[in-house]
């Protein structure tokens, strides 16, 4: 396929042997409308399943069709969606065969007390298999067999990763190597190589019959930071239910980031109420709609997961309900192919310094650090990418280092010929300090002096926060101890009176604050700025609105002329795409509330109408026409100091502004 088609569907069938009549339901033409009724243009068929079966006459050893299917199940299905245009990728479980596992139990992937990965012992589950050992001969013998036999568009080989893998087969590897398997390092350094061995064999297996399909090696999240992994694949697959937990910040910090790697990719999200393997499970369709323009304002396609009924018929009431979101995709299309993503701010990802980061003295994990810059950005309407030690800096006005970003020699040489070339920064906590030293990285205008030890501290900005009067604002954490240089004071630090203890307390919870300044807090020179709270995990963690204006103002402060500004609320998410073969940007405008109906499921259910969204976009010469898209209307607008302004009358859910 020259382009990944944008209405994609996964379709799941892992299916039991325990079950009778396996795809005694099939019907062609009952398929061919449901695929149209979904408006889908592509769909992953299914040729062998976590259970083991495969769905087609297979003649490799120790592999067998479903016991309970008698016809090229397989085969039905590519006819089908060929007739009517629909491309067909297909599926195959690799890491997972539950049929050879019970059979070939020394192929299975073991923990390093020799558990395996997947499933306890008194839970029903699967046992994943390692590629150290003979299974992978197997699994290519299987690949060939579908490759060579069906006329498929791409393989989409599943449950693969980098492995911790203490079964015999790598036991032995270190052991001939003369590597401790206690050690865990080892044993993942090891689980490494077997997993790029086999992404090698198998696509060069797959390219030897069929050089140009598409190829995706699924583990459930593209590792933001490690660009030999992602180059693997044809294009990237982003798995990502909100429902299924990953929830809804998951998909945007995956998508700002593999926007830059100049590969195609999609975003995935599922039909289910909750996630795979669902029977009888839906989603709102304005949660489906909501997903999928997401997907497409991020510059994704977009793949949605449903599991066919094992008598072999597709649920109506699921291609109904994509075909909500679906036919919304389509109309919207022309607008949002080869694109590329107009960002005013770069946020580096702490996945990208995995291993390098410092001890954290909290139980909040790295990921909220992340997590936390996201949403605070979309939140506060500021164009962002998410970035690795790999990307172009000069691309940005602004890099955010958030909360634990460690700057050794060769980031601290490129992070200073970007502030010498006019770029600028905005740090907090940790990032680019060197603790061991006792002294910042990078010139923040400030002298480290340690840690307070008090927690929480306290806040007072010296600017005007829009919804707040001045005040001593609770930071639920310590804070570093500035000694100003040469920078601006932003905002002051003051301490409690004392931590509590059963010695002394105060209230309920922390002890207010002395008010008398203890220090800086937030400083900033021409080029930097510098917050002394781990504030985007704190944000994550707490949602506390006035820490958000506190950060944005920050960010604000250094950055001179944003690409868009619009008054969306703050649950609004903005982005801007140029599309250069057609000479025009698009904005794309979208608002939906996510509410918390369960401890662990977020539900997207009422779209609610917006009035008025102004939006102003910096152009560079005066635009010929603005309009909505796909409506095709005209906006009225004008034309002011480099800035383009027009007013959206209403909006639900979606709204592509063009500016040509």
């Amino acid at each position: 396929m020259d382009k990944l088609p944008f209405r994609h569907i996964h379709l799941d069938f892992h299916t039991s042997e325990a079950i009778p009549g396996v795809g005694k339901d099939w019907d062609k033409a009952h398929f061919q409308q449901m695929l149209q009724l979904g408006h889908v243009n592509s769909i992953n068929i299914f040729a062998k399943c976590h259970h083991g079966w495969c769905y087609y006459p297979t003649q490799v050893p120790l592999s067998e069709q479903h016991p309970s299917l008698n016809f090229d199940l397989l085969g039905a299905m590519l006819e089908a969606a060929h007739e009517i245009g629909v491309k067909t990728p297909v599926y195959i479980s690799a890491g997972l065969d539950e049929k050879l596992a019970r059979t070939h139990t020394h192929w299975i992937r073991r923990n390093a007390d020799g558990s395996t990965g997947w499933v306890g012992s008194l839970t029903a589950g699967y046992h994943e298999l390692c590629m150290r050992s003979p299974y992978l001969d197997y699994l290519i013998a299987q690949t060939e067999e579908v490759v060579r036999n069906y006329d498929l568009e791409g393989l989409w080989l599943d449950i693969v990763g980098v492995r911790d893998c203490a079964c015999q087969y790598c036991v032995a590897e270190l052991r001939a190597r003369g590597l401790d398997p206690r050690d865990p390092a080892a044993r993942l350094a090891l689980g490494r190589e077997t997993y790029l061995n086999y992404t090698s064999r198998i696509n060069a297996a797959i390219r030897a019959i069929k050089p140009n399909v598409l190829i995706f090696h699924n583990g459930g999240h593209i590792t933001r930071g490690d660009r030999e992994l992602a180059d693997v694949n044809t294009h990237l697959e982003l798995e990502s239910l909100p429902t299924g937990g990953w929830g809804y910040d998951h998909f945007p910090l995956s998508a700002r980031y593999v926007h830059g790697l100049d590969k195609e990719f999609l975003g995935m999200t599922g039909k289910f109420h909750t996630t795979w393997g669902e029977f009888g499970g839906y989603k709102h369709p304005n949660a489906l709609r909501y997903e999928a323009a997401l997907a497409i304002a991020n510059g994704a396609k977009i793949a949605v997961g449903d599991q066919m009924h094992p008598y072999g018929k597709l649920d109506p009431a699921t291609y109904k309900l994509i075909g909500t979101a679906y036919a919304e995709v389509e109309a919207k299309e022309a607008w949002c192919h080869d694109v590329t993503s107009l960002a005013d701010v770069g946020v580096l990802t702490t996945e990208a310094f995995r291993g390098s980061l410092p001890p954290q003295k909290s139980n909040r994990p790295e990921w909220m650090t992340d997590a936390g810059a996201i949403r605070l950005l979309q939140e506060g309407k500021v164009l962002y990418d998410v970035l690795d030690r790999e990307s172009d800096f000069t691309r940005y006005e602004v890099i955010i280092l958030p909360d634990v970003i460690p700057v050794d020699d060769a980031m601290r040489q490129k992070l200073e010929a970007y502030l010498q070339q006019g770029g600028k920064i905005f740090a907090t906590w940790e990032s680019a300090l060197d603790t061991a030293k006792g002294e910042f990285v990078l010139d923040f205008g400030a002298k480290y002096g340690g840690e307070t030890t008090f927690s929480p501290e306290y806040i007072v900005p010296r600017f005007t926060l829009a919804d707040w009067e001045s005040a001593a604002f609770v930071m639920y954490s310590p804070a570093k101890v500035l000694e100003p240089t040469s920078a601006a004071v932003l905002a002051d630090r003051q301490d409690p009176f004392f931590n509590r203890d059963y010695l002394h307390f105060c209230s309920h919870q922390h002890a207010p604050n002395t008010q008398e300044t203890a220090g800086p807090a937030m400083v900033r020179t021409a080029n930097t700025a510098y917050l002394a709270f781990p504030a985007f995990g704190l944000y994550a963690e707490y949602g506390q609105n006035v820490l958000r204006e506190i950060i944005l103002q920050g960010i604000r402060e250094l950055l001179d002329e944003p690409t868009l500004v619009t008054n969306l609320p703050a649950q609004g998410v903005q982005t801007a795409m140029r599309q250069e073969p057609e000479g025009r940007t698009i904005v794309h405008l979208l608002y939906a509330s996510p509410v918390k109906r369960s401890p662990n499921i977020e539900v997207i259910e009422d779209l609610l109408p917006l009035h008025d969204i102004t939006v102003t976009l910096r152009v560079a010469s005066d635009p010929k026409r603005v309009y909505l898209a796909p409506q095709n209307t005209d906006l009225p607008f004008t034309v002011e100091n480099g800035y383009m302004t027009t007013t959206v009358p209403q909006m639900v859910c979606h709204q592509m502004v063009v500016v040509e």
